[in-house]
């Protein structure tokens, strides 16, 4: 099987197991989301962190991922006040405390890895998290379409990009960040974002992102430029630490980490907007 078509099969399996979860149920997309920020957390710590080391830390840090993102998920179907947001401090305050008995954190170079710890909270855990705000309108009802609006616009956006960058790019393009990532070009970008100004176009003609015109330009525009700059830090990460993939969870694309590398920027920019002007 070619790469191409393996790469097809595995992302329209991802779009449809991430679009019918956000159709179905809260839970069943509380419950992927949360597996998908587990398994992007163990991504990111296998890359940054020495091979066998920390692993009680590891462990807390995963703990730390799901109580975060449980928590804003019933902070936002008002399921529980704000001071119970507090308890996430928990977990953190074990992690600072096990450092200093670890036998790994008594080591020079196993100890400065250790702030990657915090950072796969703060890099992931809480970019992902934050989609539970868009999720429950002010009365906490379910109200899932500006978050699939949101992974539309994005995958418009790879796609878009992909295929402008494969056509008029490869060859002769013109290189975006060719220090960090060779094979993406202006050529790709400018087809990205002409391909998610038209699925936002779209999306809000037929109703799926019910907000006006202008404010969904605009938010596509951020969710495509936040996607870019995502994406172009991951790249560099994984230049950084000498990686080809994240992980191989998903054939022809790599991680997890790899498949969401924009939306750790363009979900928080764009929830920011939607916030900011208060579209929901």
């Amino acid at each position: 099987m070619s790469n191409t078509l393996l790469r097809s099969l595995s992302g329209a399996l991802f779009v449809a197991l991430m679009t019918g979860s956000l159709l179905l149920s809260p839970v069943i997309f509380a419950t992927i989301m949360l597996f998908i920020i587990l398994v992007m957390t163990r991504e990111f710590l296998s890359i940054t962190l020495i091979p066998n080391t920390l692993k009680t830390q590891n462990t807390i840090v995963s703990i730390a991922a799901f109580t975060i993102y449980l928590l804003l998920f019933l902070y936002s179907r008002n399921q529980a006040e704000a001071k119970h947001l507090w308890i996430a401090a928990a977990p953190l305050i074990a992690l600072l405390v096990s450092l200093l008995y670890s036998k790994d954190a008594r080591t020079t170079e196993k100890f400065s890895r250790t702030p990657f710890l915090f950072m796969a909270l703060l890099y992931i855990t809480l970019p992902m998290s934050l989609t539970s705000l868009i999720l429950f309108d002010n009365q906490g009802n379910y109200s899932p379409m500006i978050m699939l609006s949101l992974f539309i616009l994005l995958w418009s956006s790879d796609v878009g990009a992909y295929i402008s960058g494969m056509t008029f790019g490869q060859k002769n393009g013109h290189k975006l960040f060719p220090s960090i990532s060779p094979k993406k070009s202006w050529e790709g970008f400018f087809g990205g974002m002409i391909s998610t100004l038209a699925t936002a176009a779209l999306l809000n003609y037929i109703g799926i992102l019910n907000i006006s015109l202008p404010h969904a330009l605009i938010l596509s525009l951020v969710i495509f430029i936040a996607g870019v700059f995502g994406d172009l830090s991951e790249s560099l990460l994984k230049r950084n630490f000498s990686v080809k993939d994240s992980g191989s969870i998903m054939p022809g694309h790599g991680g997890l980490l790899d498949r969401f590398d924009g939306a750790l920027l363009a979900f928080p920019a764009a929830i920011a907007y939607i916030k900011l002007f208060a579209l929901i």
